[in-house]
């Protein structure tokens, strides 16, 4: 039975909780809190599968309850409850999250998004997934290059010293150049720098395209399947989920997470076939032969799929859950 923590300073709220959630005490061990301090408490006494907490409240607020769950209890599960008010500092923690519920929200609600978030959680802590990982010798580390900005943007760079930094890798400039000048971004002037890009789009866009086109150029080297194909297609899949992201008016950090899921969700095919060319050969030629699709093979081949694969690697890099789940959950 899962351990769930509901944390909320009002307690006419944590009345509401408890009352609305009363039918799944069957299936849950649930304990309403009302404060942060109490909650890490409860988590030292005994472990916890899931919290979830509001946002806004006295003494230790939401953010820096979850930040420190994060840090103290790794595997438990942090959802963020609140309103579309406190929407700013949900994206302020948006690293120590795995999921997002606004209030007011059902009881059915609550219990889908703490079972995908549990289901994510299990995936990647899943054995068989772990040996696969653990034949691969070492996992590709998170670029250089993409620390360097990050560096850059902590200390307060200028966006052209930034656009510097990027530019000093040619090759992959004119990659990240040619996605932004592409359709799909719908940019009307043509852009000549990662310094104008970076104006255009948002420094966080940028920067997701520069780590989407690292990973490529760094783990492609190797790969046995078509590099230029799967990059156009991630390109298109990241420009597409900004377009929609932006469509419904969300902020700008959900535009960009949505841009670098896209980008990304496919990192899986890229690990598994640079890691295992000879292995990826037999799932290529399995879809030519077969007709089956490539998450068929690679499930016979290998025991997984790219998806879980990806999702590992992506959060092992310690990037924000909706790009975890983007590759773990695309098909």
């Amino acid at each position: 039975m899962k351990r769930i923590l509901f944390v909320d300073d009002e307690p006419m709220v944590l009345t509401g909780l408890r009352r609305m959630l009363r039918g799944l005490r069957h299936e849950w061990e649930m304990e309403f809190l009302p404060g942060g301090e109490e909650a890490l408490n409860a988590m030292a006494r005994s472990a916890v599968d899931v919290i979830v907490s509001d946002m806004r409240m006295a003494g230790m607020d939401g953010v820096q309850l979850l930040t420190e769950v994060k840090s103290r209890h790794p595997n438990t599960v942090r959802i963020a409850l609140s309103g579309h008010a406190d929407m700013e500092m949900v994206l302020e923690c948006i690293g120590a999250t795995h999921q997002y519920l606004a209030k007011p929200c059902d009881a059915e609600t609550v219990k889908a998004t703490i079972d995908r978030a549990c289901t994510l959680r299990d995936l990647l802590n899943n054995e068989q997934l772990q040996t696969l990982i653990t034949e691969m010798g070492s996992l590709p580390s998170l670029p250089t290059l993409y620390m360097e900005i990050m560096q850059a943007v902590r200390d307060g760079k200028a966006l052209s010293d930034i656009g510097e930094i990027i530019a000093q890798d040619v090759a992959m400039t004119a990659k990240v150049l040619k996605v932004v000048n592409s359709a799909f971004f719908g940019i009307s002037r043509h852009v000549e720098s990662p310094a104008q890009a970076a104006a255009i789009l948002g420094l966080d866009a940028v920067r997701s395209l520069v780590l989407s086109a690292k990973v490529f150029s760094d783990m492609g080297k190797d790969a046995a399947l078509d590099l230029e194909e799967l990059w156009q297609h991630s390109a298109r899949v990241g420009a597409l989920a900004r377009r929609i992201a932006k469509a419904e008016s969300q902020p700008a950090k959900i535009v960009d997470l949505a841009q670098m899921g896209g980008m990304l969700h496919e990192v899986g095919k890229l690990v598994l076939s640079s890691q295992f060319g000879d292995k990826y050969q037999k799932v290529v030629a399995m879809q030519k032969q077969d007709g089956k699709s490539c998450w068929e093979a690679e499930q016979e081949v290998f025991g997984h799929t790219h998806c879980e694969v990806g999702a590992y690697l992506l959060g092992l890099w310690g990037l924000p859950n909706p790009i975890v789940e983007s590759a773990a959950f695309h098909h």
